[in-house]
């Protein structure tokens, strides 16, 4: 089984912080986490900028609970968009989203939601779990962005902040379950005190209140996770075996031959 990971830190907390929550995450035997920087066009308009590398942060990362290896960070950029517009950055030849590791949209809309399933290249499509939903899950665009390998993240930390996020994030999840059958969820914490954090077997149960099996529920802090990596990597295949490497750096992901998972380099 794949190592866990929480897809979803918030990089706009300080340095400090940011170590507190590596800390603790490592702590509750979290492998891999991404640093997440988010555009909200609604806010003001926005360039993309290059990510800060996660060694120029913490010079040294703490070691992950019950292993000799220390936590491996990600980066990661997330969109928040509510216009058609605000795709046309994913789709330009920006240099600088090439060099994040996992690419992320959070569509406002259902025309958006469809234009993200079908045709946007990202790792992840965000479902917002704060508020009632504007519109309802349909099945072609759901199965078509799992054709395209792209997963849905489910965020559970409002629904240990609060009462009334917590029913829309079960009500959101399960709408989305019934026509997704539980493929292709992520579940991620966007904590952002060490105290929001939870443990992966804790997460995964909170899996079960969305309407996960217990098999799809650990699979959402852990597979789906690595499968997102490699959605959001590049492959090179030289004889074998085969290597993958993350989108900002020559660092090995994954190693495989005839696609069955081996040790890490």
């Amino acid at each position: 089984m794949a190592g866990f990971a929480d897809l979803n830190l918030p990089q706009g907390a300080d340095k400090k912080s940011l170590q507190s929550l590596l800390e603790a995450a490592a702590h509750l035997g979290y492998s891999v986490v991404a640093l997440n920087h988010v555009i909200d066009f609604k806010e003001k308009k926005q360039e993309i900028i290059k990510p800060v590398s996660p060694s120029e942060l913490f010079p040294s990362l703490p070691i992950v609970q019950g292993t000799s290896k220390r936590i491996k960070v990600l980066t990661r950029l997330t969109l928040v968009v509510s216009d058609p517009s605000h795709c046309n950055l994913l789709r330009s030849t920006s240099a600088n989203i090439r060099l994040y590791d996992i690419i992320a949209i959070f569509p406002k809309t259902e025309k958006l939601f469809h234009i993200a399933c079908t045709t946007l290249d990202v790792d992840l499509v965000c479902i917002n779990v704060t508020e009632k939903l504007p519109f309802y899950f349909r099945r072609p665009p759901v199965n078509m962005a799992i054709d395209r390998g792209i997963y849905f993240e489910l965020l559970y930390t409002p629904a240990i902040k609060d009462s009334t996020m917590r029913r829309y994030t079960i009500s959101n999840a399960i709408s989305l379950m019934q026509i997704c059958k539980g493929k292709n969820i992520v579940i991620s914490s966007a904590a952002e005190r060490p105290l929001e954090l939870r443990g992966p077997y804790d997460v995964a149960n909170l899996g079960l209140l969305f309407g996960l099996s217990e098999g799809e529920a650990k699979a959402a802090v852990s597979t789906n996770c690595r499968a997102t990596m490699l959605h959001g990597a590049f492959e090179v295949l030289v004889l074998q075996p085969l290597l993958v490497y993350s989108r900002n750096s020559k660092e090995c992901l994954w190693r495989g031959v005839h696609g069955e998972e081996a040790s890490q380099g």
